[in-house]
């Protein structure tokens, strides 16, 4: 009988020990992963999709020349567009100009943001400030110097009237690149963007030649 019982004792033993050799198999196995906790390989596997989600919408969108284009001309020109709406709150009369100003101001700081993320998630060089001066004929619809210092220098009705009669000037500037890119861009949020600077600024040219007589 304490033979019997001896055989029983020894073949629980044998099994538990394969047992645990199984368990410390299975922890081996995930050491051999990477990970631990044997979510190594997950991980492993994951990272590249999440490197990737990590990425900027821009970087992983298709773009083209003509959307690099669209932003490296929209920037400057966003930008001559918020110094002028800046001069407003000092100088202008009308509550009128004072509201479109900052309402100018208000979409175009943060498409500048916008703007230049996409360049440079694209790889390509972000226009620095202050290097496009304001007698860049060839951007459509800019200001000179000589017309952004009379702005400069003009306060009441006389600002109100130079404001609204340049920034009519510069909004169809800006609508001309937009169409531009709207034709021949690839790169959807640019596409967008073009299509919304198409529309609320072709609705300001309309209120600013209301307001100046000229509908």
């Amino acid at each position: 009988m304490t033979s019997k019982r001896f055989l029983v004792r020894r073949a629980a033993a044998v099994v538990s020990a394969g047992a645990v050799a199984v368990v410390l198999a299975a922890c081996g196995g995930g050491d051999s992963t990477g990970g631990h906790d044997g979510h190594g390989a997950a991980a492993a596997s994951a990272s590249p999709s999440a490197t990737a989600s990590a990425q900027s919408p821009a970087a992983q969108g298709q773009h083209n020349a003509a959307d690099a284009a669209f932003a490296k001309g929209m920037i400057p020109h966003h930008r001559q567009a918020v110094e002028m709406a800046d001069l407003a709150p000092s100088r202008a009369r009308s509550a009128e100009v004072k509201k479109l100003a900052e309402d100018i101001r208000k979409a175009q700081d943060p498409e500048i943001r916008t703007l230049s993320g996409w360049l440079a998630s694209w790889g390509e060089q972000v226009p620095a400030v202050g290097a496009m001066d304001h007698s860049a004929h060839g951007m459509s619809g800019m200001m000179t110097a000589e017309q952004m210092d009379r702005l400069k220098n003009a306060s009441g009705a006389a600002f109100d009237t130079a404001f609204m009669e340049l920034m009519v000037e510069h909004h169809e500037g800006a609508v001309a690149m937009a169409k531009t890119e709207q034709a021949q861009g690839a790169f959807p949020g640019a596409k967008a963007m073009a299509d919304a600077i198409v529309t609320s600024q072709s609705a300001e040219i309309a209120q600013m030649k209301k307001l100046l007589g000229k509908s």
